[in-house]
């Protein structure tokens, strides 16, 4: 089940469904979202994702993927997204989120804690696990815990 997003804005951005996703449990995976991070312009800043629930995926990639265009670095809007993917959250009844990044990655990190994240570990990357494949090995974690959170 699928909730309306059209009330995901805060006066800076907009995020703009881009797609949903059911759970596909032969793979694993978790309900999705998917968005456009837009401007009230309607230009695209970024993008983000929301992954409902949680399983051994989500302790290690996150219910929460954010990316922001090079141009439009330096204003918070991940953080901001990620303000409004807790209130969608909330509406699934999730009681908490992880977000993850790579331990080297520093902007992801600052947007970890500016969100109102609480740094739980770094943790290693299962060898079954898709990023794994890609290289990665380590995974720094960060808790929401979505009563606390405005």
């Amino acid at each position: 089940m699928f909730f309306d997003t059209q009330d995901l804005k805060d006066g800076e951005i907009v995020l703009k469904l881009l797609r949903t996703c059911e759970a596909q449990p032969e793979k694993n995976w978790v309900p999705a979202y998917y968005f456009d991070i837009c401007l009230p312009d309607g230009t695209v800043a970024g993008h983000c994702d929301l992954r409902v629930g949680h399983n051994e995926k989500t302790c290690i990639g996150g219910n929460i993927g954010y990316a922001v265009e090079p141009e439009h670095r330096g204003h918070h809007y991940a953080a901001k997204a990620c303000a409004l993917l807790f209130r969608l959250a909330r509406k699934h009844g999730m009681d908490f989120l992880i977000i993850t990044c790579m331990p080297d990655n520093i902007a992801s990190a600052r947007t970890c804690e500016i969100a109102g994240g609480q740094f739980v570990e770094i943790a290693p990357i299962p060898k079954d696990n898709e990023m794994y494949a890609e290289g990665k090995r380590f995974a720094k974690v960060y808790r929401f815990d979505l009563h606390t959170l405005p």
